[in-house]
């Protein structure tokens, strides 16, 4: 389902550049990298607070990121399935935290805690600054996103590029596939309800080749931001 807005807008390919703190966990590559470290993400920081509410527009601007896994980059509903599902699942409990890491196959692959500073979280930064493929990958995201009070009727409403599969509160509740760009609330779930206090929210996306990324908001019973969740690290 789509919702049509004048705010909806394509993830630009080149973002505003932030700083990134010296003690930044991508500042705390693993031995055999650090000979060819690259700079820091440009778009992404390191949290510096308990909770970050979400931006003006009700997008969720914190995210625990698992570096990228190889795959086979298809972007088809059934090659993406096969990989989030079948091949490469990434339980959402126990939830991870910064800096925990993560067999796959011949790989150790580390969880990071990242800040965006827009509204969508650019991959390909934050793979690139970790000297990680960009290309042929598969991204797990996850997040607490905390609610003041019960809220029913609501909606998940993404974007991503390419194709990604959302969770909230471990049941699927959308999912995009195919290569596409970002487009803001281009896939939006049922409705459901977000609990009053902790919910998980966990994303796996699949990228092709070149620019990647992906945004997340929720949409009140009449299809507007929610502006009063903030996301958290860890269930308070």
């Amino acid at each position: 389902m789509h919702i049509n807005s004048s705010a909806r807008r394509i993830a630009p390919l080149v973002l505003i550049a932030g700083l990134w703190p010296a003690a930044s966990a991508f500042s705390r590559l693993p031995a055999e990298r650090q000979a060819t470290a690259r700079p820091p993400a440009p778009s992404l920081t390191r949290p510096t607070s308990s909770a970050k509410p979400t931006d003006a527009e009700g997008f969720i601007q914190r995210w625990l990121l698992l570096e990228p896994i190889q795959v086979p980059g298809q972007l088809t509903q059934s090659a993406v399935r096969t990989a989030v599902v079948n091949d490469f699942p990434v339980p959402s409990t126990p939830l991870p935290h910064d800096g925990d890491t993560l067999k796959v196959g011949d790989s150790t692959l580390a969880w990071h805690a990242v800040d965006t500073v827009n509204y969508n979280v650019n991959l390909y930064h934050f793979a690139y600054a970790l000297n990680r493929p960009t290309s042929n990958v598969l991204f797990w995201a996850v997040i607490v996103v905390n609610s003041p009070r019960d809220m029913s009727g609501v909606r998940l409403a993404i974007g991503s590029n390419a194709a990604s599969v959302w969770w909230v509160n471990g049941t699927e509740v959308t999912a995009l596939y195919n290569d596409r760009q970002t487009v803001i609330d281009d896939g939006v779930s049922k409705r459901l309800t977000l609990h009053k206090g902790a919910n998980l929210i966990r994303a796996a996306i699949v990228n092709a080749g070149g620019a990647t990324d992906f945004c997340a908001r929720f949409l009140d019973e009449n299809d507007r931001p929610i502006k009063t969740l903030t996301a958290t690290l860890n269930a308070q």
